[in-house]
């Protein structure tokens, strides 16, 4: 596909490496003619970089599978998923995911990422509910309403909470930011 073409959340081969595109501007100049400025992000490294391509570059488009996949359960290092459809189950190393598997509880559904055989990724909801297990009790007639205290979810993910949670209830967290959002309904 000539390079004009490229959209956000395509993704392409480009220099052996899978790439998603997360922006992307047109620019034309009289000198050198059509352009196309890129945000990519190597799907295999998990780096970002911009790049600009020549409007009439050729860019392969890379076809990347998405199923829906539930978290099983850990096993060691490796981290057992089942396809929802085919009841085929992978084994994804703790290292690859390790970001991911805070957010991630026994059960979950996920979006697996597969170019061909390798597997690139795993693609969580923008909020998860998570249960906390572990926090310092609340003070009594502590009304601040910013104040925050230090809590543990059954993932292990550490975050700061407003003083009236407790232990054993279930809150709503962001993925992108790793920050408390609210309670859980």
């Amino acid at each position: 596909m000539n390079a004009t073409e490229v959209r956000n959340g395509m993704t392409i081969e480009f220099e052996g490496n899978i790439y998603v595109v997360l922006e992307f501007q047109h620019l034309k100049t009289a000198k050198s003619g059509a352009m196309m400025q890129t945000k990519l992000k190597n799907l295999r490294s998990g780096t970002v970089m911009n790049k600009t391509f020549n409007g009439s570059m050729n860019i392969e488009p890379a076809i990347v599978n998405k199923s829906t996949m539930q978290y099983l359960y850990s096993q060691g290092d490796t981290h057992v998923f089942m396809n929802n459809e085919s009841y085929e189950q992978i084994e994804i190393d703790k290292s690859r995911i390790q970001n991911e598997l805070f957010y991630i509880s026994e059960g979950m559904n996920v979006q697996i990422m597969m170019y061909g055989d390798e597997f690139l990724g795993i693609e969580i909801p923008d909020k998860v509910v998570l249960e906390i297990v572990e926090t310092a009790g609340s003070a009594k007639g502590n009304t601040a309403s910013n104040a925050m205290k230090a809590a543990m979810t059954s993932t292990g993910l550490s975050v700061l909470v407003p003083l009236f949670i407790e232990q054993g209830e279930k809150i709503l967290v962001s993925t992108a930011t790793g920050k408390y959002d609210s309670r859980a309904k």
